[in-house]
């Protein structure tokens, strides 16, 4: 019956994956019909740093593999490395998420904010929610490390840490086409 159970939460945690991968999908389409549309104020080439974008792309990536050796480290039993691995992750996260928001700062303080323009407005949308979810992935990661911490590694432990391994991978994948097609692609079509 635990087994049968497990199975359904793992299903439904694929859907609910699915289901945002819907909805980035409509924020990527949002953004690519209005990046252009910058009401006479400044595009993605006056505003980006691609060198920022390149380095919290590589944080990022960074953190997705620590994650991963978190996740192994859990399946093997070890609960100091699990937390070691998973600690590495959440100061990577971190640095990822405060590197976003000087970043937003940075433009709020030019007075370039969401109500700039429908570029603006599409931009602070995709990337925020994003990092909406880098958020909360971080504050699961938290509570999981006081569970481990207080626990130890049970089997239900161990499998709710694969679906949140699951979470941070995807953010990455979401984060390799933000990179992509917002702080890239525009540098390549000058």
């Amino acid at each position: 019956m635990q087994e049968n159970n497990n199975d359904k939460t793992i299903f439904g945690f694929w859907i609910y994956l699915m289901t945002d991968l819907v909805m980035f999908a409509a924020l990527f389409a949002t953004y690519a019909v209005l990046h252009g549309n910058t009401f006479g104020g400044p595009g993605p080439t006056d505003l980006f740093s691609l060198p920022n974008a390149l380095l919290e792309t590589l944080i990022l990536l960074t953190s997705s593999f620590t994650c991963g050796l978190a996740t192994i480290a859990a399946l093997r039993g070890k609960k100091n490395q699990t937390l070691a691995w998973f600690v590495v992750t959440f100061l990577l996260g971190c640095s990822f998420l405060i590197m976003e928001l000087k970043e937003f700062a940075s433009f709020a303080t030019a007075g370039h904010t969401w109500q700039s323009s429908a570029f603006l407005s599409a931009f602070f949308t995709l990337v925020g929610t994003h990092g909406l979810h880098i958020f909360f992935g971080l504050l699961w990661m938290i509570i999981a490390m006081i569970i481990i911490w207080r626990r130890g590694l049970t089997e239900s432990i161990v499998n709710k840490l694969t679906r949140l391994s699951l979470f941070w991978h995807f953010l990455d994948i979401v984060w390799i086409f933000i990179f992509t097609i917002v702080y890239l692609y525009p540098y390549v079509h000058i």
